[in-house]
């Protein structure tokens, strides 16, 4: 049961992992981690239910896993049809078209057999930028992407694109979902901002988004917030972590269509009835932090974090902290499985976790 990568990286099950036996509370655990390299980071990740794979975008290509066997179905570079290796962002579209964002080389579509399998897109096509960060469906059938110089809304029948600038709160957009009204959300380095179709609407660290620095953490100033310098999203000033609650890393829109947004240092914000209520560590969030939001099946919530993976069921939370050792501590991106189990991408693997009685002895 593992990944045989063969071209740019190789993803091996580690056995008997002694620095992450903390990941273990209650029912959960995790069950496996593949390697990919101790300087390869996995950014992104996206579970295709119809086809039962997962996607796995790394800063090295992009991988293409049987969810059932394990197994590397195929391995993408710039040579396969990438427009870039480093994959920041996946979509899947209704059309079962995958959509690659990419650190600076633009937005790549593909799908196996079709007519055209791969197509690249650039500024010079209506993108509105070459760092595409994420994707969301709209119910009327296009596709919306997020990247660092706005949003864009792509007609997927003509692949006619709107760009999307001044009417956000930030030009820098990392989040994005669309509730069942059709509401666009965007999780911006500025804040957040909804798109009815015709109004905007947006909501800051002055509105309760993102709870108070407590801690006095130095103010971050690894960002592109009013300007059009690009930085590295490292979150470190010295050595020690950083503050910057208008800076939405994540958003999703939950199955009750109130909001979830992950902050950089104000911990997991949530909009409901138009009030945000923020968790923290002192809560039971693993690290103030949140890279990634999803909300798994049965309801729950789950978060990538910092210092590692937390859950939240409501009421309880449930968090696996790991220590730093053949894989980083930062978790980037989370799916869900088809079969339910949770997958993980961090600096140097990909973590895999479901319910603790299935640990092979």
């Amino acid at each position: 049961m593992k990944f045989k990568l063969t071209l740019l990286v190789t993803l091996a099950l580690l056995a008997g992992c002694d620095q992450l036996t903390n990941f273990k509370a209650k029912e959960f655990a995790v069950l496996d981690i593949f390697y990919t390299g101790p300087t390869v980071y996995v950014r992104s990740l996206a579970a295709e239910d119809a086809t039962n794979t997962l996607w796995v975008g790394t800063s090295l290509g992009l991988n293409e896993v049987d969810l059932t066997s394990h197994e590397v179905r195929n391995t993408f570079n710039r040579d396969s049809g990438l427009a870039n290796e480093y994959v920041f962002g996946i979509g899947i579209d209704d059309d079962g078209y995958k959509w690659f964002g990419t650190n600076a080389g633009g937005m790549t579509r593909y799908k196996e057999g079709a007519e055209e399998e791969w197509r690249t897109f650039f500024p010079l096509h209506g993108l509105a930028d070459y760092w595409i960060y994420t994707f969301a469906n709209h119910p009327d059938g296009s596709l919306w992407v997020g990247t660092w110089a706005g949003a864009n809304r792509v007609d997927r029948n003509t692949l006619e694109m709107t760009t999307y600038v001044e009417e956000l709160v930030n030009e820098w957009v990392y989040g994005l979902d669309v509730d069942d009204k059709g509401n666009v959300w965007f999780g911006t380095e500025g804040g957040v901002s909804k798109f009815d179709g015709k109004n905007w609407q947006h909501w800051t660290h002055e509105d309760g988004m993102g709870a108070k620095n407590e801690n006095a953490l130095p103010f971050s100033t690894n960002t592109g917030l009013g300007t059009r310098a690009r930085h590295d999203l490292g979150i470190l000033n010295a050595g020690q972590e950083t503050y910057n609650p208008n800076y939405v890393f994540s958003l999703i829109v939950a199955k009750d269509q109130s909001v979830w947004t992950g902050t950089w240092g104000g911990g997991a914000a949530h909009l409901e009835d138009g009030k945000w209520t923020n968790y923290t560590t002192d809560d039971g969030l693993a690290g103030n932090i949140v890279y990634s939001v999803i909300q798994a099946r049965d309801g729950s919530f789950w978060f990538g974090t910092n210092h590692g993976i937390s859950r939240f069921d409501g009421d309880n939370w449930i968090s696996f902290r790991s220590t730093p050792g053949q894989t980083g501590t930062d978790v980037y991106t989370l799916t869900e499985a088809p079969n339910g189990e949770i997958w993980a991408g961090v600096r140097g693997g990909v973590l895999r976790l479901g319910e603790k009685s299935q640990v092979e002895n």
